[in-house]
């Protein structure tokens, strides 16, 4: 992160994770600082994380040209080892000065399990950035009962919280979304409750406060310190409250379609079968990519909570006669219905778009398992096989090519 023409006082590579809860904008986020890295002749390898396979922030960061790596079957604490290896293939791909990774949105305790070893193993090999914790605003409103709303139950906030406590920076991103009293009241409980961490404010939508972070992460090495206490029966508790659904769906027949419309129409769908159920959203995004696109072709949609409209994000320019849509849900609900309420809209959207109809061509949906870290400090690694996911999902991982752990 050095001036283009500056003489590196360092040749190892700069290691920089971006966590936040799932719908925190880390995704978004990521795009705009390898943008900007790429701008400052870096070059940027993108590592992806999913407890399934088939991964929409994979999808979107190609599209946009950025040499991507995606760990699917369980998070970095439980798959360290092909962290590394995902590093290595990127090294062998375009030797980047800076590795950006993109912990699953459910995940917490990163500094023990993968920053303490990552150094620890391989301090030869890497700078260590500080740990950047995203959080959505209004999310974090309602989660500490400045605002109204839908949220989560205790244990899933258990998590949320556990991780801007280990944050070195937390980042309220989309700042644009609130009020300047509502940031000050935000960023005052914030630094109540986590004085450790340094509070940043940026809206990659306006393109403002991006420079201080970026600067941020440059200047400075992820502090050495005090570990943070987890409890683990509630962090597994949280992550089985929460349900998981990933699906590859095909376009089959009809006349040329608006792409763009389809697929908001199936997260409109989906939002509104989920909250009339009661069940809270806690990301839902889709990408179409036509049959016959070009470099770049890509729509989508991204919706971050049960009462807020699903927004497009790319959007294609032409109508297209077929192609694939990827869907990736988590919301607290049971799985199953997750899935239920995908199916029910794909056998209504055929009316309202011209006789296409939909196959199914795959599909996950399951509740995170208890995670057991391969590296955790002060404790001995696990051994393989651990329960990052449930066996089912295990089973249906390695039939997809990505086991678990």
């Amino acid at each position: 992160m050095n001036p283009p023409n500056a003489v590196p006082t360092d040749t190892r590579a700069r290691y920089v994770m971006i966590g936040g809860f799932l719908g925190a904008g880390k995704t978004t986020s990521i795009s705009a600082l390898a943008r900007h890295l790429v701008a400052q002749d870096r070059r940027v390898g993108l590592i992806t994380n999913d407890q399934a396979g088939g991964l929409v922030d994979t999808r979107l960061l190609r599209s946009q040209g950025f040499v991507t790596e995606e760990i699917a079957g369980g998070c970095f604490c439980c798959r360290f080892n092909t962290l590394m290896e995902a590093a290595g293939k990127l090294t062998h791909a375009n030797a980047p000065d800076v590795f950006i990774a993109e912990p699953v949105g459910s995940c917490t305790d990163l500094v023990a399990t993968v920053t303490y070893p990552l150094r620890r193993l391989y301090g030869d090999a890497f700078t260590i950035a500080p740990l950047s914790v995203l959080v959505d605003p209004i999310r974090a409103m309602r989660l500490f009962g400045l605002a109204p709303g839908g949220s989560f139950s205790s244990k899933v906030a258990y998590i949320f919280k556990k991780q801007l406590e280990e944050a070195d920076i937390i980042v309220l991103s989309k700042s644009d979304l609130v009020t300047p009293n509502q940031e000050h009241s935000l960023r005052d409980v914030l630094a109540r409750n986590f004085p450790r961490a340094k509070l940043q404010s940026i809206s990659v939508r306006k393109g403002e406060g991006l420079e201080e972070w970026f600067q941020l992460l440059s200047d400075s090495e992820h502090p050495t310190g005090t570990l943070m206490a987890l409890d683990y029966d509630v962090y597994a508790a949280g992550e089985a409250q929460l349900g998981w659904m990933n699906a590859t769906v095909q376009t089959v027949g009809g006349a040329e379609f608006n792409a763009n419309a389809m697929i908001q129409a199936i997260a409109v769908g989906i939002q509104n079968r989920l909250r009339t159920a009661g069940a809270e959203i806690a990301h839902l995004k889709l990408t179409f990519t036509p049959d016959d696109a070009l470099a770049g072709e890509i729509a989508s949609v991204n919706c971050v909570r049960s009462d807020s409209l699903p927004e497009p994000g790319m959007e294609l320019e032409s109508l297209t006669r077929g192609g694939q849509v990827i869907v990736n849900l988590r919301a607290e609900a049971d799985p199953q219905f997750l899935l239920q309420c995908l199916n029910a809209e794909l056998t209504a959207l055929p009316t309202a778009f011209l006789g296409i109809q939909f196959r199914l061509e795959h599909e996950e949906h399951f509740r995170p398992g208890r995670p057991e870290p391969t590296h955790r400090e002060g404790q001995p690694a696990t051994t393989a096989g651990s329960a990052c996911c449930t066996p089912e999902a295990r089973a249906r991982s390695i039939a997809a090519g990505a086991p678990c752990c």
